[in-house]
C-alpha cells in the first residue's frame, strides 16, 4: 500500500502544475468575459454601438472556464460533500461511500470526455461556425474536452486515495 501512496503523491506532483496553468487560463477568461460584457453594455447604452459577437465569445469562454474549473475544484477538494450524513458514518462506511462515489464520478467524467470527443469530430466534419463571427466551433469544444479529460485524471488520483483510505479502515 505504501507504493500506491507514493504513486499518488508523484501523480499529484504532475497534476498540480498543470492545474495551476489551467486554472490561470480559467481566471483570465473569466476576467475577459467580465470586461467584454461590461464594454458591450457601456457601448450599447452610451453610443448605441454594441460589440458584435459578444454573446458568442462569452459562451465559448464560459464553457472553457467551467471545464478547467472542474479540475481545479477537484484538486483543491472544493466539491460539495454531504457532511451531515457522512460524519455520522463509521470510518469504514465513509471510505466505502467515497470509493463508490469516486467510481461513479470517474464513470461520468469518462463518458463526458468520450462524448465530447465524438462531438468534436462531428463539429469538425460539419464545419459548424458561430453565427455572427463565423469562428469554427470545434476548437472551443476541443478545449472543453481537454478540461474534462484533465478532470478525469484528477478523479483517478482521488479514487486511488479513496482506495488507500478504504484499505486502512
Amino acid at each position: 500500500m505504501n507504493g500506491l501512496k507514493k504513486f499518488i503523491e508523484s501523480f499529484y506532483r504532475i497534476i498540480k502544475p498543470i492545474n495551476r496553468i489551467t486554472s490561470s487560463v480559467g481566471m483570465i477568461l473569466l476576467a475577459a468575459m467580465m470586461f467584454l460584457t461590461a464594454a458591450d453594455v457601456i457601448l450599447r447604452y452610451s453610443l448605441n454601438k454594441p460589440i458584435q459577437g459578444t454573446y458568442e465569445l462569452t459562451q465559448f469562454m464560459l464553457a472553457i472556464t467551467v471545464a478547467v474549473g472542474l479540475s481545479y475544484c477537484a484538486v483543491e477538494k472544493g466539491h460539495v460533500t454531504i457532511d451531515l450524513i457522512t460524519t455520522r458514518m463509521s470510518r469504514q462506511t465513509r471510505a466505502i461511500c467515497n470509493c463508490a462515489t469516486g467510481l461513479l464520478g470517474l464513470i461520468v467524467a469518462g463518458l463526458m470526455t468520450w462524448q465530447t470527443g465524438i462531438h468534436i469530430i462531428m463539429l469538425q466534419k460539419s464545419g459548424l461556425v458561430s453565427t455572427v463571427l463565423l469562428i469554427p466551433v470545434y476548437p472551443f469544444v476541443a478545449t472543453v474536452a481537454f478540461g474534462l479529460a484533465f478532470f478525469f485524471v484528477v478523479l483517478v488520483a482521488q479514487f486511488l486515495e479513496f482506495i488507500v483510505e478504504a484499505k486502512k479502515s
